[in-house]
């Protein structure tokens, strides 16, 4: 069985009925499929703040740099109570050893993107992050976070989950006094990090092949790369030649990298295009 990472969650993802119209935004693929993998930590700061469930709608006011959340109808400013909490609530998460954040989207006090702001007069003017998604990413730069939104889009989604993965591999290495762990946690990651480099990826992968593989094996691996770089494939058919030829002729260099399994294979994330 394995371990459960945890995660921290807008309430209503989870299908909780916390939302300002007592409704909820539950999302199956967040629960059925990525609940297999990360255990839950849920937040929804209206709620906990203290705002009833339903309640009136609220929105950002202001400047990205110094939003106020303010009720739509009434006026009724809740900037600095709501401010007061999240300070508590932050530093009751720094006990709870998140390795990430899943936020909703839009939101005027969860969202950490592209949230709508207005002038004083209720013009729409410029977006920003939400009060508690803004907070939440000041107090915790390192720890990965992503909206609703963008979890449904593959390349963000992917990049997201591994990059959740590597953080909890991180806070794992943190707890060692050890050099040859730390060592040794880079050295793993090499590979992951030269991805975020095709030219180099191809470079490095292609190094520890070149006295092995066939010449035929080599420009079949390379042509694949290649069409994986143009869009032409998805990830996954690189990188199961990649570890079938690991496999084949035993490099453990490349055993132990892990960008040939970054997170758990279920979640399918790399066989989108």
């Amino acid at each position: 069985m394995h371990e459960k990472i945890k995660m921290g969650i807008s309430s209503c993802l989870l299908g909780e009925k916390v939302r300002y119209d007592g409704r909820h935004k539950l999302d199956r693929f967040i629960t059925d499929t990525l609940g297999q993998y990360f255990e839950w930590v849920p937040v929804c700061p209206e709620c906990e703040y203290g705002l009833p469930v339903p309640r009136e709608p609220l929105r950002l006011v202001g400047r990205p740099e110094s939003p106020r959340l303010i009720t739509i109808k009434t006026g009724i400013d809740h900037t600095e109570k709501m401010l007061q909490w999240a300070e508590k609530k932050l530093g009751e998460l720094e006990q709870e050893n998140l390795c990430g954040f899943i936020f909703k989207s839009k939101s005027p006090s969860s969202g950490i993107v592209g949230v709508k702001m207005y002038t004083p007069s209720g013009i729409p003017s410029q977006r920003g992050a939400g009060i508690f998604g803004g907070a939440f990413m000041k107090h915790f730069p390192l720890i990965p976070v992503i909206d609703d939104g963008r979890l449904h889009n593959p390349q963000l989604r992917e990049n997201f989950i591994e990059n959740v993965f590597v953080f909890q591999r991180w806070q794992k290495i943190q707890k060692s006094k050890s050099i040859n762990d730390l060592v040794e946690f880079h050295t793993n990651h090499k590979l992951l990090m030269l991805a975020h480099s095709p030219r180099h990826y191809s470079s490095h992968i292609s190094g520890y092949f070149k006295k092995l593989i066939s010449a035929d094996e080599k420009q079949e691996l390379l042509e694949i790369i290649e069409n994986y770089r143009m869009s032409f494939i998805p990830l996954i058919v690189p990188i199961t030649l990649i570890k079938h030829y690991v496999r084949k002729y035993n490099i453990a260099y490349l055993q132990r990298q892990h960008y040939l399994n970054p997170h758990p294979m279920e979640l399918m994330l790399r066989n989108h295009v």
